[in-house]
């Protein structure tokens, strides 16, 4: 660190105030500061730990304590200023040599810069010529023990660019999760001044100096050429370097989740920043304005929730704000709250509708909670609570919302009477049905659109390939009359008029026996011939439980591949849409073997998804 800028700094940005009378804090209380901040060994948690504890110093500050006359008090003591960029000082160094952990060699830094004294920002330049992959590496083998990890204890954000590309990332970051930033408020007519700005002769005398004396001959002949074109380099610099957007995306985008950190990605910085500023608005009710972010899935949905409330929580137009998660389905449910628990922020998770209902009376801060919850909440209570600064985040909102999936609007209508004020966020990464657009209106109004085809470009997701098929499946008049006579016995001629009408959709038809058997053999001889000893896997999305059964049953005795079922517990209203009671006693009789051999649902699904996760054969968790 650049101690004297950092004790300068200290004293400058920082101040108390006791009994009506602001006070400076000493030279002394900012060599305390100091020395808290910078790790000894006997405080040495590796490179992530270390990292994250000094992250946390940086944006949560510390405490000094004063006496005066007599009366001693704790008071909140900064190392940067985040809500005023310009009250901080910033130094940028080129060919910034570390020593060599246990060694006098050392290492060299193209770039790196401080904030007050404190190195936040290392990056490594390359030529047009040369791959970023070498950039990104070198970043990424610094860190190592036998390096200058003692640099990226500090460091907050790593950036590898030429003059044609340019990636970013941070601490512990693997290559393959090092992105390009695409910005959706800067233009090139914005950087240019920047990039094509004449420097100053002592600008130049400083910047030219040492072992930059011989470069300067070239950036003069470069000048004297006149303006040149904006690049991704400039670009990059500006969107990600500038004072008051770096200083944003450490403090509010920045997140460690299960030790890991993690920058937002661009689509997540805007989408939330555009978030905040909707909220902000209200209607003439006094309600604050909401929306959808409709972010494909697969591009980090669940760390923009956290990262969304993290933002909401540090905005200071909004006084106590409180936030409730909404899921439609258990497991989302519980995701949700250990994606925010990771993330050092611990929200209560709803056990029930009355525990639900003493949460949001005793206004906890941070809430997740299942839809349907709400509906059990209310049954023997009238409560309403009106205050606007509740921000209900909905998961999946389009099916929460407008019911796709077996419907819970009766839920979410609940769900507003309870909190008829509250600002209600949606998020959803699933295309959206023609009869679903007014998942749009029900929330108010688009925030934020990350479609498929620019998380594939920017490398979030892989591409979606698609491959029609066609399987012959040589259902015979004959086969569905016998099939027929068999689950219409008993009924009037009426009646079996009109469920033949019912049975005459194509999608009936496929759940028969003989479809399925086609189906299950035409899967089995394509995954065996294409993919299977590959290392990748194959999922099948089923009509229904039974149906998911009957293909599992049908696959084991074709024996090529082997498979598991995962599906939710059957209840009393299982299979109605289900004629025949051999469907409903199918599935109960697969999950009274599951539970026989799993013991909870919980665990049933645990062992499954892991299996399929690790590539494990399905008979080495005994799932046969």
């Amino acid at each position: 660190m650049l101690d004297d800028v950092l004790a300068d700094q200290l004293m400058r940005i920082n101040r108390f105030t006791h009994r009506g009378r602001e006070y400076s804090f000493d030279l002394e209380d900012a060599h305390e500061a100091m020395r808290r901040i910078k790790p000894t060994p006997d405080r040495m948690k590796g490179l992530r730990g270390t990292n994250q504890d000094i992250y946390d110093s940086l944006v949560l500050g510390t405490t000094i304590t004063k006496s005066i006359d007599g009366d001693s008090k704790s008071y909140s003591f900064q190392y940067i200023d985040w809500e005023k960029p310009e009250n901080n000082v910033f130094h940028v160094t080129a060919e910034y040599a570390v020593e060599r952990t246990a060694s006098s060699q050392t290492k060299r830094c193209d770039i790196v810069a401080f904030v007050n004294g404190i190195p936040i920002l290392v990056i490594e330049n390359k030529r047009p010529t040369e791959s970023l992959k070498k950039a990104d590496s070198q970043l990424i083998g610094y860190q190592n023990e036998d390096n200058i990890p003692q640099l990226f204890h500090f460091a907050q954000l790593l950036v590898s660019m030429n003059r044609n590309s340019a990636r970013y990332a941070t601490v512990g970051t693997k290559y393959k999760f090092w992105a390009e930033w695409h910005d959706e408020e800067d233009t090139d007519e914005a950087i240019a001044p920047f990039a094509n700005r004449v420097l100053a002769a002592a600008e130049k005398d400083s910047i030219f100096s040492g072992d930059f004396v011989g470069a300067r001959v070239y950036f003069d002949s470069m000048e004297a050429e006149g303006d040149r074109a904006v690049t991704v380099q400039d670009r990059t610099v500006y969107a990600l370097c500038r004072p008051a957007r770096l200083l944003d995306l450490i403090r509010r985008f920045t997140v460690f989740d299960g030790g890991i950190r993690k920058v937002a990605r661009h689509q997540q910085y805007f989408g939330i920043r555009r978030a905040v500023e909707t909220v902000k608005q209200h209607d003439i009710n006094g309600a604050r304005k909401g929306g959808v972010i409709w972010h494909t899935q697969g591009s980090g949905k669940s760390l923009t929730m956290v990262m969304l409330g993290r933002s909401l929580a540090l905005e200071r137009s909004i006084e106590n704000p409180r936030i409730i998660i909404v899921t439609d389905r258990d497991d989302l449910d519980k995701q949700i709250k250990d994606t925010f628990k990771s993330c050092d922020l611990e929200p209560v998770r709803a056990t029930s509708g009355a525990h639900l209902l003493e949460l949001v009376q005793n206004k906890a801060p941070l809430v997740t909670t299942i839809i349907n919850k709400f509906d059990t909440a209310l049954k023997n209570s009238k409560l309403a609570d009106d205050d606007p600064n509740i921000f209900v985040l909905v998961d999946e909102s389009h099916r929460t919302q407008t019911g796709r999936y077996g419907g819970h609007s009766q839920f979410a209508a609940k769900m507003r009477r309870l909190l008829p004020k509250a600002c209600y966020l949606g998020f959803t990464g699933t295309p959206l049905l023609k009869k679903e657009k007014n998942t749009l209106s029900t929330f108010g109004r688009l925030i934020h659109r990350y479609a498929i085809d620019e998380a594939v470009a920017d490398g979030a997701v892989v591409p979606l390939l698609y491959e029609g098929r066609l399987v012959e499946q040589q259902v015979s008049g004959a086969v569905i009359d016998r099939w027929f006579d068999k689950i219409s016995e008993g009924l009037t001629e009426n009646q079996k008029r009109d469920l033949k009408r019912k049975f005459s959709r194509m999608d009936a038809l496929a759940k028969t026996d003989q479809a399925i058997r086609a189906k299950a053999f035409d899967i089995s001889e394509h995954y065996r011939q294409h993919w299977q000893g590959t290392g990748f896997k194959a999922q099948l999305v089923a009509p229904s439980k039974a149906a998911a059964v009957r293909f599992k049953e049908v696959l084991d005795e074709i024996g090529h591949v082997s498979s598991a079922i995962v599906v939710s517990p059957p209840d009393e209203n299982e299979g109605n849409e289900e004629v025949d009671q051999e469907s409903k006693d199918l599935v109960r009789k697969f999950w009274s073997k599951m539970m026989a051999q799993y013991k909870t649902e919980d665990e049933y699904n645990r062992q499954i998804i892991d299996a399929f996760r690790r590539g494990l054969f399905w008979s080495d968790v005994g799932l046969h």
